[in-house]
């Protein structure tokens, strides 16, 4: 299921890039949103588990989220979390370069990077955020694109920033050749993806050549390229064969990136009717199903379940499409039967909890409960799990548990006088010293003084 939710509380300022931010990557409510996918999620812990090993991280700490943007990026905030644009996805041919990028953030959040980037942002706490943002092109001090241009006074705070994280990238660089190495993984990913890097310097940056390399955060990509090539070169994994499972699982979620994103005409123009490859069926059920075409659709999945009827990602689609044409009962068993094929992945198992609300029948509440229960235990971060939940506490006469997931949506989405509302009345009506009335509790200081942050802001 390819759904999206907003991108809330990134700390932008500390955002450390792989690649090249035109335009800034992260944001407020309002700004890029976040794509949910069971599959894309999975594929990506995949293959960055090995990485996070060797960079310390203990097994499954690390979160890999893909954001809704079109140009090349990958970076981290504060926290264990690697945010990848979608363009990076659909620029990358193989799994191999998405390692490369992964390897490379991986560096950053073993250096504690993004914490260090607040150090030396405060001491340049005059420059604007935009030039914060880490880029290869993108922050040309008073450069020939017009991204930025700052008074003199703030330049030689701009210049010790740029120079601390030019120090950053090449450490990160560094330990990416370690993280690749250990995971047993080549390295020609990351050097042919720094290859598409380079064209995009030519293209955002047509005097290229003019570019002071010290008005730029990162180093230049030539030279980058350069000074990896060595080390990995000599890395017993160089020529390590494809592995033709995980190329075949990386097609696939490129190709539903593509329909989803794309627009239909675009996909068929990629994927014509005569591809019937796996990847070409998976991209045209979404883009048919986007374009409100649901039978076109429909016959798109049923021609994926015909080569692997157990798919849950192939059965979470068929449930997604009927549910969204407005057939949640016919929508139920293909998505009971993809949460037991996924081992219960969260995603799908709201889907599920999704599908059983809006039959709007009685008999479906218990399940309905059960469901998104576990679905919110192990992923709190979904908006929709949470407001589902809420309904089904709300039938259920249960209103200060429904206050109470209440509030945890309204805390996704940025909302705190309203999530610190619906926490006091939870907190009303739980009985005190329960864990509910606790996260009642906790979510109602938080809000209030997100709220209270927020109007000095304002102010």
């Amino acid at each position: 299921m390819l759904s999206s939710r907003r991108l809330i509380r990134i700390a932008c300022a500390a955002a450390l890039s792989f690649a090249l931010p035109a335009q800034q990557a992260c944001a407020q409510s309002g700004g890029p949103s976040i794509l949910r996918d069971a599959e894309t999620e999975q594929f990506l812990s995949d293959i960055s588990a090995p990485m996070a090993v060797s960079a310390g991280l203990s097994p499954g700490a690390l979160k890999l989220y893909v954001i809704n943007d079109p140009e090349i990026n990958a970076f981290v905030a504060t926290g264990q979390a690697i945010y990848i644009n979608s363009g990076t996805i659909q620029h990358a041919d193989n799994a191999n370069e998405l390692e490369g990028v992964i390897a490379h953030e991986l560096g950053h959040i073993e250096g504690g990077d993004a914490v260090r980037s607040g150090d030396a942002i405060a001491a340049a706490s005059r420059v604007t955020l935009l030039s914060l943002l880490a880029g290869i092109a993108a922050t040309v001090v008073a450069g020939p694109v017009g991204m930025l241009a700052m008074a003199a006074g703030q330049s030689a705070a701009m210049g010790k920033f740029l120079a601390y994280s030019r120090q950053q990238e090449g450490s990160a660089d560094a330990s990416a050749v370690r993280h690749l190495n250990d995971a047993h993984y080549s390295g020609k990913g990351m050097i042919s993806f720094f290859g598409k890097l380079r064209q995009e310097e030519y293209r955002l940056t047509p005097s290229y050549t003019s570019i002071d390399p010290f008005a730029v955060d990162h180093p230049m990509t030539a030279e980058r390229q350069a000074a990896l090539m060595g080390d990995l070169e000599k890395s017993p994994w160089w020529n390590a064969p494809v592995d033709q499972a995980k190329h075949a699982r990386f097609l696939r979620i490129k190709a539903k990136l593509v329909g989803y994103l794309d627009d239909p005409p675009v996909v068929m123009n990629k994927f014509p009717e005569r591809d019937q490859s796996m990847p070409a069926h998976y991209a045209r059920a979404y883009a048919w199903h986007r374009g409100g075409y649901p039978d076109a659709a429909n016959r798109e999945v049923a021609a994926l379940l015909a080569t692997a009827p157990h798919d849950p990602y192939f059965l979470e689609l068929k449930g997604q499409i009927l549910l969204e044409s407005g057939k949640p009962a016919e929508a139920i068993p293909a998505l009971r039967e993809a949460v037991q094929q996924s081992r219960s992945t969260p995603l799908i198992a709201a889907l599920l909890g999704n599908a059983l609300v809006a039959t709007e029948n009685p008999v479906n509440l218990k399940e309905a409960a059960q469901v998104l229960r576990v679905a919110v235990q192990r992923d709190n971060e979904n908006p929709q799990a949470w407001y589902d939940l809420g309904l089904v506490y709300t039938r259920m006469g249960d209103e200060a548990r429904a206050s109470l997931a209440s509030a945890e949506r309204y805390s996704l989405q940025d909302q705190p006088q309203m999530a610190a509302a619906n926490a006091e009345i939870a907190m009303r009506g739980i009985p005190p010293g329960t864990p509910d009335y606790i996260r009642a509790q906790d979510l109602a200081l938080t809000a209030r003084d997100e709220a209270d942050r927020q109007r000095r802001h304002k102010k």
